[in-house]
């Protein structure tokens, strides 16, 4: 009987650690900042999220990143999603396979790039982290101005170096991948709509801020 009893009071334990874990997870989930609504707005991006433009406000003064530019870079990276994923890979088709790269979270870092960011800066920080993922932005295009010669206000250039890599885009890969250009092109587009929209808010954005400093 007290074996029984011993047996039965270990599974409630362990249910209740499940539920508990269950809970945390759940909670941790719902305090994800959910991507913004109006998403071709920047004034509307940083309204909704005020605390947004105090972390792009920090990447700019930290790298020289344009916050235009970088808020472009996240939009066409991961619609402002903290867990954005690549598609998923298959083996033969059929059999899931892992993703088709390391990228994720908000700029989309892949793993080496992380690594680097980390070790050239001493940052920890997570790629679910909004001012991390800015933060990578700014360090990874002020390195290909520093490296390349591209000019931090060139969206175009700059967006098709961080998608192929440094090394890519020394080699032209783009020039094979007309899909890409596109895309690179729209964030062009996007980075200049915005840089637009900012100068209509900024004195808003800046006495809101200044509420809290």
């Amino acid at each position: 009987m007290e074996r029984i009893q011993a047996v039965s009071s270990n599974k409630r334990r362990q249910l209740l650690s499940w539920v508990t874990m269950g809970v945390a997870v759940s909670l941790l989930a719902g305090c994800a900042t959910p991507p913004p609504k109006k998403q071709d707005n920047l004034c509307s991006i940083f309204r909704e999220n005020p605390s947004w433009y105090d972390d792009a406000v920090d990447m700019q003064e930290e790298w020289g990143t344009p916050i235009n530019v970088a808020m472009a870079f996240v939009k066409q990276e991961s619609s402002f999603r903290h867990d954005a994923r690549p598609p998923k890979d298959y083996l033969l088709g059929f059999i899931p396979w892992g993703h088709v790269s390391s990228a994720y979270g908000y700029a989309q870092a892949q793993d080496p790039a992380w690594q680097d960011f980390q070790k050239a800066t001493g940052h920890g920080g997570s790629r679910t982290n909004f001012d991390d993922s800015l933060m990578f932005i700014g360090w990874y295009t002020n390195e290909t101005r520093r490296q390349l010669g591209l000019s931090l206000w060139d969206p175009y250039n700059q967006y098709l170096a961080y998608h192929e890599g440094r090394g890519g885009y020394k080699r032209k890969t783009y020039n094979s991948k007309p899909s890409l250009i596109k895309v690179a092109r729209k964030v062009e587009k996007q980075a200049k709509d915005y840089g637009w929209q900012l100068k209509q808010c900024r004195q808003e954005l800046e006495d809101n801020r200044s509420w809290f400093f």
